[in-house]
């Protein structure tokens, strides 16, 4: 048996496309990247939030390429990855992290706010992906990792669209698998627990009269790490699914949760 070389972790030299990485978690997860050698690419959806994104990393060392493109446009998507190709090479590694949530009760969301929520957290990163895979299969390898949530396992109340795509990415992730493994393509996803953003803070922020906010003290009660996760917690997940350590490790996803999905919870007293 051979001896376990630590540089299986290593992403010297693969070029990522992380979506929707001008801040939060495709942020964290794209500097991640960079740290182990990756070289950055990400899009969002507007001129500001790219230039913004280009800042960040800029102020953390990293030379980044920001592009706008709307992910559930395909024919943006196609020009897109072709740009990348022509200016920066082909992409061995594609996070779809781009995503919106609407927290509307089911009945009163409208069909146009349902497909907008399919739109972007479903169909996109399967647009996305199909506008790699070709490529990656010419190359001999590729790897696909696609931001799905606690929500692909789950129900919770005014989520009906979000728990719906997340669960359709999660059998997403297991096709591509099915479909692509045996051309050296590993599609994983990362699932991540309550994660400590800017768009979290007001359900993290202390009551007037200083107790936990409902949410606050709900989340920590339901997670056995006993905290909101930090979008650090999702890097070493993600660069291990990114990276030739997880070589046989396909169609798998992998929660990153603080050990939620295990607990059942505490009895009431």
């Amino acid at each position: 048996m051979g001896k376990f070389d630590i540089c299986s972790f290593s992403l010297n030299d693969k070029i990522a496309l992380v979506t929707g990485a001008s801040y939060g978690i495709g942020f964290a997860i794209a500097s991640g990247f960079a740290s182990v050698g990756a070289r950055i690419v990400f899009n969002d959806i507007n001129q500001e939030l790219v230039d913004m994104g280009l800042k960040a990393y800029k102020e953390l060392g990293i030379d980044a390429y920001g592009y706008v493109c709307d992910v559930t446009d395909e024919k943006a998507v196609y020009e897109l990855i072709d740009k990348i190709e022509k200016e920066v090479g082909t992409i061995d590694i594609l996070v779809n992290n781009a995503g919106i949530i609407k927290r509307i009760p089911m009945c009163d969301m409208t069909a146009s706010d349902f497909r907008k929520v399919i739109d972007v957290d479903l169909n996109a990163p399967f647009i996305v992906s199909k506008a790699v895979i070709p490529s990656m299969i010419k190359k001999g390898h590729g790897k696909i990792i696609n931001i799905c949530s606690m929500m692909s396992e789950l129900g919770r109340e005014t989520v009906s669209a979000y728990a719906a795509a997340k669960g359709g990415l999660k059998m997403l992730t297991r096709n591509i698998c099915s479909e692509y493994g045996e051309y050296n393509i590993q599609c994983n996803g990362i699932g991540p627990g309550y994660i400590s953003t800017p768009q979290t803070a007001p359900l993290r922020e202390k009551q007037a009269d200083g107790s936990r906010h409902p949410f606050d003290s709900f989340i920590i009660a339901k997670t056995p790490a006993a905290r909101w996760g930090e979008t650090d917690d999702l890097i070493g997940p993600t660069i291990f699914l990114a990276s030739d350590a997880s070589n046989f490790v396909n169609g798998h996803i992998l929660y990153v949760d603080g050990g939620i999905l295990a607990y059942i919870g505490k009895q009431p007293k």
